[in-house]
């Protein structure tokens, strides 16, 4: 080979290897200032380069949440619930306040902030948009916190890259914005690494939560967690507080809430921090009336898990079963879009019914952890995938699904 050739052949090599079809990089960072005073945050998203970004439409909802929008490239409110951004050229910004706390009908609250804490989920900071952007571009998103005085740290669900600074990434998403538990202020918090899982428990000083109490609960059962679902987040956050906080638990991305006064297991024998937990690393949604699927496994593995953690004994786990049976015994359908108690609680004892067919079907090779898993793959689940997945794990038809209560 000439000297030419080897040139042309070692130019041609090279682009090659070149990631010319690369995704060109641009930064968004996201600036989060904490008002108290205001109750408010102001948010102001800046771009590198705006003119990567064709628009960005915002659905702000209907509560009248967000305010005082302006930018350096052009902003158009069609509607009290949605606002477009289109960026000018070069370094590109929009700036807008939110109200923090969102009270309930109720009269508790599920965010909230007082004069030394914040707790809220990002998913409000930052509305979901849908993005029109030039093709082979991906931004690179960053979470920036400017705390008030007095307030010392700021904690989310996604990794830590500088002080009181955040890396968002979700591969799922185009548009990479903070979803998830927040909690900032006077914060109180305990950490632990639980298989690759960088675990932090954080709450508001003197609102009662139980963080080492979290810390080992979750040491317990996460062998159990870890071998049904085949994810290891880098990291969870689960945060809490009380009165008036709703009283429940509310799972996010990579986070989840808890009220400081709910119990780890309750009377009935289920695990409300469990039961999030599981919302957490199966992220299984449902459609088309089959909300069962989701809340039922979840309720399920509240109990499953902890009773394979040997948390449980026979007796207790045929005492929770009995209390089930007796609070779901008039429910007739479990095809509703929201399932609460006693459809829950059917739900429940239709997988436990499902998990011994499989079982006995299949010589103990197979269980409801297979169709679970085979469920984690789908966007949504429809009754009738849960249906198939499960048969064709159990390897034919199967009686306990031929049941009027999934028609």
């Amino acid at each position: 080979m000439s000297a030419r050739h080897k040139l042309l052949s070692s130019v041609v090599l090279l682009c090659l290897s070149s990631p010319l079809w690369a995704a060109k990089k641009v930064d968004l960072d996201y600036h989060v200032r904490f008002l108290p005073e205001s109750d408010q945050a102001e948010v102001t998203l800046t771009l590198e380069k705006g003119e990567v970004v064709r628009s960005l439409t915002f659905d702000l909802g209907d509560k009248g949440y967000y305010s005082d929008f302006t930018s350096n490239g052009s902003w158009q409110s069609s509607s009290p619930q949605s606002g477009t951004w289109k960026p000018g050229k070069g370094e590109a910004t929009l700036s807008y306040k939110v109200r923090i706390s969102h009270p309930r009908k109720a009269g508790d609250f599920d965010a909230r902030m007082t004069p030394t804490w914040a707790l809220l989920r990002g998913d409000d900071l930052v509305p979901s948009a849908h993005l029109d952007q030039v093709d082979k571009v991906e931004l690179i998103s960053r979470l920036q916190f400017e705390l008030p005085k007095g307030w010392k740290s700021v904690e989310t669900g996604w990794p830590r890259i500088g002080e009181n600074r955040f890396r968002i990434d979700n591969p799922s998403r185009l548009f990479d914005r903070p979803t998830g538990w927040i909690v900032a202020g006077k914060v109180g918090s305990r950490r632990a690494e639980l298989g690759n899982t960088n675990v932090t428990v954080a709450a508001p000083v003197g609102e009662g939560m139980r963080r080492m109490d979290i810390i080992t609960m979750l040491t317990f059962v996460w062998p159990e967690v870890q071998a049904v679902f085949p994810r290891d987040p880098a990291k969870l956050l689960i945060v809490g507080a009380g009165d008036p906080m709703w009283r429940g638990g509310l799972s996010a991305p990579n986070s989840l809430f808890m009220h400081s006064e709910r119990p780890l297991v309750s009377e009935n024998g289920t695990s409300s921090l469990v039961h999030e937990l599981v919302h957490v690393f199966s992220r299984i949604r449902d459609t088309d009336r089959s909300d069962w699927i989701s809340e039922g496994l979840a309720e399920y593995y509240a109990i499953e898990l902890v009773r394979r953690a040997g948390g449980m004994s026979e007796d207790r786990y045929q005492s929770v079963r009995k209390k089930l049976i007796g609070w779901s015994k008039k429910v007739e359908t479990l095809r509703t879009e929201e399932s609460k108690g006693p459809i829950t609680a059917r739900a429940v004892l239709l997988l436990q019914e499902l998990d011994r067919e499989i079982r006995n079907g299949t010589q103990n090779q197979r269980s409801l952890d297979d169709v679970t898993r085979g469920l984690m793959r789908l966007d949504k689940v429809s009754t009738k995938d849960f249906i198939e997945i499960s048969e064709n794990v159990l390897g034919g038809p199967s009686d306990v699904l031929d049941s009027k209560l999934l028609r």
